[in-house]
């Protein structure tokens, strides 16, 4: 294409979920239902977590910092999705499609980091009980936490600009509810090589580190578990990781689910499939597999229910 035949794009217009006019308010009333449940259920969870005594433990501490990253990723996504369902002119600037890409950046990786701090918690006071106070300090809660928001800002940093740092012209159509990667690098006139391979790099290591410790935690801590000789204690050893492992299951299968699957059989149809769940089903599960399963959770919420006042008493 000739230099002087290129316009360069100002705004892109997202397709959504759905370009069916006939689906576009109801879905607009499920998602608006999941969107809310996610702001109720993580609130609750970061709300209980900061407020009760008896649970001011790392394991609620990183459960906390869970909660502000699923709120945080959803509604870098959700609200403008909602509004593009009510609206026949779909569009976003260049610059606010460039901020919602790092928004979610931040929170996506924050979050494959924080399962990854989680396990490690479990594997410390599964494993190593006695020197659980001194492994996971306050000091190194705070640490780990802080590491975790900064990388996910670093990651933001690098990798947004290289997505932009393409030229975009002619088509500004986005087939996605947002500004993802993959298809804005799909819309590029220019060579895509080097943002394609950063990106790669980036989430490669990126799960492939967090899945590493994971599965090494989960590993030691099965063992751990299968040398215990009373089946109480068993069971008391895997409850206190059951709901970690249920939600780093949920999640891990969608990212694999994701970039596992054959080049050939890539499509911006799945993509816009499993996007929908890990950036807006998944932080709408993870307060209910919290609560339902975690006997602490729902006594605090109990606590709370029958005396909304206790909470403002000295601790």
């Amino acid at each position: 294409m000739a230099p002087g035949n290129i316009t360069q794009v100002t705004e892109f217009i997202l397709i959504g979920v759905s370009d069916l006019p006939e689906l576009q308010i109801p879905l607009f009333l499920v998602f608006l239902v999941i969107y809310g449940l996610t702001i109720i259920g993580n609130l609750g969870i970061i709300t209980l977590t900061s407020v009760d005594a008896r649970l001011q433990t790392p394991m609620y501490f990183f459960l906390r910092h869970l909660a502000i990253i699923n709120f945080s990723n959803s509604t870098a996504i959700a609200p403008k999705m909602l509004i593009n369902f009510l609206v026949n002119r779909k569009t976003t600037s260049y610059y606010e499609c460039a901020t919602q890409l790092g928004g979610f950046l931040v929170f996506i990786v924050a979050e494959v980091l924080m399962l990854a701090v989680m396990a490690y918690d479990r594997y410390v006071a599964i494993c190593n009980p006695l020197m659980y106070v001194v492994v996971v300090s306050r000091r190194i809660c705070l640490l780990l936490v802080s590491l975790t928001y900064l990388y996910g800002f670093s990651t933001a940093i690098v990798v947004t600009p290289c997505v932009f740092s393409v030229s975009y012209c002619s088509s500004n159509v986005i087939n996605h509810f947002y500004c993802d990667i993959m298809p804005l690098l799909t819309l590029s006139c220019s060579d895509t090589y080097v943002p394609e391979t950063i990106v790669f790099i980036s989430a490669a290591s990126n799960i492939v580190c967090s899945m590493t410790i994971v599965l090494a935690s989960y590993f030691n801590i099965v063992l751990s578990i299968l040398r215990i000789q009373s089946s109480e204690g068993r069971r008391k050893a895997f409850s206190t990781c059951a709901s970690h492992m249920m939600s780093v299951t949920v999640f891990y299968g969608t990212l694999l689910f994701m970039y596992l699957q054959p080049r050939t059989n890539y499509s911006l149809d799945t993509d816009k499939l499993a996007s929908v769940f890990y950036t807006l089903v998944i932080p709408v599960l993870n307060p209910m597999i919290y609560s339902l399963r975690n006997k602490d959770v729902k006594d605090a919420l109990k606590r709370l229910m029958a005396n909304p006042c206790y909470f403002l008493k000295p601790i």
